[in-house]
């Protein structure tokens, strides 16, 4: 395991993987974006047209797809079968679907298995996601867990949506985005909480930059 393990955990459009990435740089860590995880096996689950409410063909397909997960230059490479699929995995039709993925703890095992083995390759490490702070490491040195109103986070999303080219509905937007908090903080495997030792932090008002560094102070105290 590495040495140093900072966790960033929150909702969609927290700012959590704009932050941990920079965060990462400011100390020299690797960067471990965990959503991106799930992204790809979810994105493999429907290359492959699984059903996914069958959860012993989602267990089948990510254990004989082989992910690469390559950090480098501040950002996470993601590819399937050697295909590199990083831009594709951030498609809206994926991000509905993480779900399925994310609500099953066999495979929820799977991929916290990966992120310990690759956490085990570094230093310093600065991993962020929806359980880092409570199940992938609950032993990490520092935790912290950002918060931001939903109609903040829906124009964060929209942001980076029609930066990539995606026409945006920033009403059903929002809606989606709190769909997804309630699915992510009622389900029984691994839910949306903070862990009971992180830190706290509103983003709803706060640029990039002063998270890092309210991250930065909150670590030095």
């Amino acid at each position: 395991m590495a040495k140093l393990v900072i966790t960033i955990d929150g909702p969609a459009g927290s700012g959590k993987s704009s932050a941990a990435k920079l965060l990462a740089a400011r100390i020299g860590a690797a960067f471990l974006d965990t959503g991106a995880m799930y992204r790809a096996a979810t994105l493999a689950a429907m290359q492959n047209r699984c059903d996914l409410n069958d959860i012993k063909q989602l267990e089948k397909i990510i254990d004989e797809t082989n992910f690469e997960f390559e950090m480098k230059s501040g950002q996470m490479a993601v590819k399937i079968n050697g295909s590199d699929i990083t831009e594709e995995i951030r498609d809206p039709q994926v991000t509905a679907n993480v779900y399925f993925i994310a609500s099953a703890q066999s495979l929820r095992e799977r991929l916290v298995r990966m992120q310990r083995e690759i956490a085990a390759e570094y230093e310093k490490i600065v991993t962020e996601g929806r359980d880092q702070g409570t199940v992938a490491f609950p032993d990490a040195e520092f935790k912290f867990f950002l918060t931001a109103d939903s109609a903040q986070r829906a124009k964060r999303r929209a942001k980076e949506l029609t930066g990539n080219g995606h026409k945006v509905d920033i009403n059903k937007l929002q809606e989606e985005i709190e769909k997804r908090d309630k699915q992510d903080t009622t389900r029984k495997i691994a839910p949306l909480i903070p862990a009971a030792d992180a830190k706290l932090v509103d983003t709803t008002s706060l640029t990039l930059e002063q998270v890092v560094e309210k991250i930065l102070e909150l670590i030095k105290k």
